[in-house]
């Protein structure tokens, strides 16, 4: 009796055993049709050659086995079961989620991408006219000395030092070889600008691009080439690091710090984390890419696990760091959010046809509409948190759902017809800004103005053309951009997180900082950044104006020690969600009844999410904590067990390991 184990995404931690006809042969990695309920379903074939605990007249037998893909390797299903196995999430949801969404389906793929015959090789010649730093040269070095073994580098390039051109040289080294690079980005918006680079550099190399913005058939296009080992290279967002490739040589994670690389419904994991990961199963070089290290990474790099390497100054001869200074609010006379010296130091700029970049990271035109004489705010009725005022359409729209409604004419409590609008967003910056400025271009990028598919790309391209005088945008313009003639930035609203609750608070706003003021002075002209703050003392800024993030680093791992918090201890958060507070909080106070933690693992109180309700779901959540990752991964291997054993009525719950996000 031959058997077959299965790999179904259904939501059970289990898999299932199948027979196999004689007439069909499945071998592990073969997608395989199955039957499942009344319906047929898309599974993996995860084991053969098995006995099943259950009787041959119960099982159901496979129907066919698809062959318009790859077969995954045996590589791809143990990184797949370690991601499963630390993520603790069923493994059937693992693998079959890690295929694009065609492969999922019963739906035979098009004739087009259905390739029968290989693609003809890949070339290999690699165009620079870069002449690499010192720095660069030395780093190049030290990593191409440690291909075909695996090895975590932290490369700590401050903005603007060349840290792609490092990329292309080692990635030209690992194509020579006849292995395959994989490019990690945290943006969709970033993929182009990098595209377009890495395709300059090798035009004559099959290039695999792989985001959740492209469309089913040429995502699907792109994962088959780098399964089938055509793309030399795979460049994309979280979601590549999923794809399967079978010559691998080189794992590049760009920007390592960000937040963009953690998965944040599924299989939560973190592609930074996880690209290290391949890369060792793999037995080749990762590398972490940052001018401001995740405090995670630091920390490893001091502790000796990542190896650090250096590069301190600018690439571009006669670039220098941006000088920074921040203003003081409480002195500086400031009018409709931006101080005076603000409004100056573009005017300067505008009179040289220079540009300058207005930051603000917060979207729409106020983040409250309220009413002065009772006090009412425009808030979410599915959510507990405010509805943000944008003018552009007269809405008001939640940031967190979605959820929308018309401004209303007049207060609903108290029937006053003057709202005012408190606070400011990016679409009244923008009108400040055009105002004051009317002759000048000014351009406004944030999610609202590039919700158009390529919008972001052509506004960008336009940009680098010198499109464009003054640049008001969020994060989106915060990280990876080289604009030629950039000169200023100036930040807004730097303060708000500076006493959050949230731990991470000060690492990521010194991120963001320094990653938006090395937008500033990337050729020769010198570049200045502007913050504005009320708490200029604050040792924060200090090292921002010093550019040191190893004082920074150094200060904030003192404090995380002290406190007892990442990276000196592990977390992981178990969350629940129903329609009223306490039946989450039950769930989680049973759940910590019905697994008790050892000595070594530490399980706090559940408590409700600082936003509470989120799209008309009450939230609550449990934070469990050990030094030991062991000790935490065998408690939540139990935990997890129990909880797929219980049937949770009116509860969606999981569990997110290394968590980032509290909110």
């Amino acid at each position: 009796m031959n058997l077959v184990r299965v790999a179904l995404d259904v939501p059970l931690a289990t898999l299932f055993d199948y027979l196999l006809p004689e007439a069909i042969e499945a071998q592990c990695g073969d997608r395989v049709v199955v039957p499942f309920g009344t319906r047929s379903r898309v599974g993996i074939a995860v084991e053969t050659g098995l006995e099943s605990a259950l009787a041959a007249e119960k099982l159901k037998s496979v129907t066919r086995v698809l062959h318009d893909a790859p077969r995954l390797s045996c590589a791809w299903l143990d990184f797949m079961r370690f991601l499963a196995s630390y993520y603790q999430r069923p493994l059937g949801e693992t693998l079959v989620h890690a295929l694009p969404p065609r492969l999922r389906s019963l739906k035979p793929l098009p004739r087009q991408i259905r390739q029968a015959d290989p693609l003809p090789p890949s070339g290999t010649r690699f165009v620079s006219e870069h002449v690499l730093t010192e720095a660069q040269a030395n780093a190049v070095d030290r990593m191409r000395s440690r291909l075909g073994h695996f090895d975590a580098f932290l490369l700590h390039g401050v903005t603007g030092s060349g840290k792609t051109e490092v990329y292309l040289r080692l990635i030209a080294e690992v194509l020579a070889r006849g292995a395959q690079a994989l490019v990690l980005v945290p943006e969709i918006g970033l993929t182009p600008q990098l595209e377009a680079r890495v395709r300059n550099a090798f035009p004559q190399t099959h290039i695999a691009v792989l985001h959740s913005g492209l469309e089913e058939l040429p995502r699907t296009a792109a994962w088959l080439s780098a399964a089938r080992g055509d793309a030399g290279i795979v460049l994309g967002t979280r979601l590549a690091v999923l794809a399967p490739l079978p010559r691998l040589g080189l794992v590049v994670v760009d920007e390592e710090h960000d937040t963009s690389f953690k998965q944040h419904d599924g299989l939560r994991y973190s592609a930074r984390d996880a690209a290290v990961a391949r890369a060792k199963l793999a037995a080749c070089p990762v590398v972490l890419g940052t001018a401001t290290p995740s405090l995670e990474s630091w920390h490893n790099g001091l502790a000796g696990r990542y190896q650090a390497i250096a590069i301190p100054q600018r690439a571009v001869p006669g670039s220098r760091m941006p000088q920074i200074r921040t203003v003081d609010l409480r002195a500086e006379p400031h009018e409709h959010g931006l101080a005076r010296c603000v409004f100056e130091a573009i005017g300067q700029r505008l009179a040289r046809r220079e540009q300058s970049l207005v930051f603000i990271n917060r979207r729409g035109y106020a983040p409250v509409l309220a009413c002065e004489a009772c006090g009412w705010a425009a808030g979410c009725e599915r959510c507990s948190a405010r509805l943000v005022l944008h003018a552009a359409d007269r809405r008001l729209r939640c940031h967190h759902c979605g959820d929308e409604a018309p401004i209303p004419h007049a207060c609903p409590t108290c029937g006053n017809v003057d709202l005012r609008a408190i606070g400011r967003g990016t679409q009244r910056v923008e009108e400040t800004l055009g105002a004051v400025f009317a002759q000048a271009r000014v351009l406004r990028i944030d999610r609202d103005s590039t919700r158009r598919r390529h919008e972001l790309a052509r506004t960008l391209e336009g940009i680098q053309r010198g499109e464009g005088d003054i640049l008001v945008g969020t994060q989106l313009l915060a990280k990876g951009h080289d604009f030629p003639d950039l000169t200023l930035v100036c930040v807004l609203n730097a303060d708000s997180a500076l006493f959050s609750t949230d731990y991470r608070a000060a690492e990521r706003l010194f991120a963001t900082l320094v990653q938006v003021s090395g937008r500033a002075g990337r050729r020769e002209q010198p570049g200045e950044v502007l913050v504005q703050t009320r708490f200029p003392d604050h040792p924060l800024f200090a090292a921002l104006a010093r550019h040191d993030y190893a004082g920074f680093a150094a200060a904030q791992l003192a404090e995380r020690k002290a406190a007892g918090f990442p990276p000196f201890v592990f977390e992981a958060a178990l969350r629940a969600e129903a329609r009223k507070l306490e039946a989450a909080l039950e769930f989680l106070r049973a759940a910590a009844r019905a697994v008790p933690a050892g000595e070594e693992v530490l399980v706090y109180d559940p408590v409700p999410h600082v936003i509470t309700r989120r799209a008309g779901a009450e939230r609550a959540q449990l934070l469990m904590q050990s030094a030991q990752r062991p000790a935490l991964q065998e408690y939540l291997r139990s935990l997890s067990e129990h909880l797929y054993g219980v049937r949770a009525r009116g509860v969606r719950w999981h569990l997110e390991v290394d968590p980032i996000e509290f909110d």
